[in-house]
């Protein structure tokens, strides 16, 4: 192949790889929210789209999107997050867990393991799926007992990897993922590993991002967000019974400082939080997980300066501005932001005929 020939060549894949790459979207171009959750009823991925924020349509009408009989070791998903990367694609992360596997005739035991020695909902890895277009998605299942064992975790004996999230490592330019896990059937705590660009494998060895003081009770369900220069990291402790939790860092891999300032009122066990911005706005929303509710349901407040917080209440709740039009008992969500174009994208491939 002569110069010429070999600079064509070139030419032609970069400008392939643009076609096929978007950009990030500036906050002006995005005019609409994408939900993630689960139920469980299915143990599939849910979708939901938003234009305000505030009244929410299920896509499929409210069947699942992904069924984790097909993506999951388990045959069930659990705890979905969706996280939209510097690169522009959006990277999904699941817990590859089923609950009710043996009611549901998924396996034979109440759990993948031996619940006497790994614990309630014992499960050994996530399902990992990327996207560039909401519609044609990778996947990728890990098996966190395979990884070998350090001083602060012998994997083979990981009891339980629950409740991943995608974030951005600005300093290394890194994916990270943060998620709660345990050694048998001790206490759970949050760790976090690099992962590679294609977001099917780790890079070297994961590392403890947060643990209860002397390990003296659970925390789980980590939740990240940088507002300014600060990394709000919202979790779950098990203290005094299940309730959402707050830490601040200036580096996203801590180390944290725990705060009381977060306080959304809310006197049942919840769990599950999840901060994100209100578009072309300054207010930021907690959204958490209702499970002591029947049916369950999501509760949310509101901040501004993450010292103070103003409950606005539940879905569909009397006086609250958070409405559902075509669906019930979701649980553990998380949201992202979509382009017009992508909104209408997933309406038409995902169409529901109730609600909107």
């Amino acid at each position: 192949m002569n110069r010429l020939n070999l600079l064509f060549v070139l030419l032609v894949l970069s400008l392939t790889a643009q076609a096929g790459t978007p950009k990030l979207p500036k906050e002006k171009d995005l005019q609409a929210y994408l939900m993630v959750y689960h139920k469980d009823q299915d143990h599939g991925l849910h979708m939901a789209v938003s234009e305000d924020g505030y009244t929410w349509t299920a896509l499929n009408d409210d069947k699942p999107i992904f069924d984790g009989d097909t993506i999951a070791v388990q045959h069930g998903i659990r705890d979905p997050h969706i996280f939209r990367g510097p690169d522009g694609a959006f990277y999904l992360s699941m817990t590859d867990l089923h609950v009710f596997g043996l009611r549901d005739g998924k396996r034979t035991t109440e759990w993948e393991r031996d619940g006497n020695l790994y614990g309630w909902g014992n499960n050994r890895g996530l399902v990992m799926m990327k996207s560039f277009d909401l519609i044609h998605w990778t996947r990728t299942n890990l098996d966190f007992s395979a990884l070998p064992a350090q001083d602060d975790m012998n994997w083979k004996e990981v009891g339980c990897v629950w409740a991943p999230e995608t974030v951005f490592d600005e300093e290394t330019g890194q994916l990270i993922v943060h998620f709660t896990t345990r050694e048998g059937k001790g206490i759970n705590k949050i760790f976090y590993a690099y992962v590679n660009n294609d977001y099917n494998a780790i890079i070297g060895q994961p590392k403890l991002l947060l643990e209860a003081p002397n390990q003296a009770y659970n925390i789980i369900d980590s939740d990240i967000i940088k507002v300014g220069e600060t990394y709000h990291l919202f979790y779950v402790s098990h203290e005094k019974g299940a309730a959402p939790k707050h830490a601040t860092s200036h580096k996203i891999t801590g180390p944290y400082r725990f705060d009381d300032t977060y306080q959304d009122g809310e006197r049942r066990a919840h769990e599950a939080p999840n901060c994100w911005k209100r578009l072309n706005s300054d207010s930021y929303v907690v959204m958490f997980d209702n499970y002591s509710f029947r049916p369950m349901n999501f509760g949310f407040v509101e901040t501004k300066d993450f010292f103070t917080y103003h409950f606005i209440g539940y879905f569909d709740a009397k006086g609250s501005p958070m409405k559902r039009t075509n669906f019930s008992e979701q649980k553990h969500g998380a949201v992202t932001y979509i382009t017009k174009h992508e909104y209408k994208r997933l309406m038409k491939q995902w169409p529901s005929t109730k609600g909107k």
